[in-house]
């Protein structure tokens, strides 16, 4: 990973992790005692930050530092519809499944083959 590639991470995850907040650029320089073109210049990959600066930054978000260097984990929307249209299915045909156990062997008289 080149010095480009680790900023622009930087960058992309400030902004992902400031709007899981809803917070403004402005209001994320107030709440880190920053400007607020400072903060746009850091979001925009002109500046760097100063270890002292990070720390004013992931107090202000309430994060560990090292999350700002993640790389962004999130599913989209695409995927976690997905996900949960496999896990219904999934679901579906587990008690399916059960259901028919239990008809097939649990069967103690009655017609419906309920208990």
């Amino acid at each position: 990973m080149t010095e480009q590639d680790i900023r622009k991470l930087f960058s992309l995850n400030l902004k992902r992790l400031r709007g899981r907040w809803a917070l403004s650029q402005l209001a994320l320089a107030n709440k880190a005692d920053l400007t607020h073109n400072f903060v746009n210049d850091i979001e925009n990959g002109k500046k760097w930050i100063s270890p002292k600066t990070m720390a004013k930054l992931t107090e202000a978000l309430d994060i560990e530092p090292h999350e700002l260097l993640l790389p962004d984990l999130e599913l989209k929307q695409e995927e976690v519809d997905r996900l949960s249209n496999y896990i219904d299915d999934f679901s579906d045909s587990l008690i399916r499944s059960v259901q028919d156990l239990k008809a097939r062997y649990l069967q103690f008289g009655g017609d419906d083959g309920k208990k």
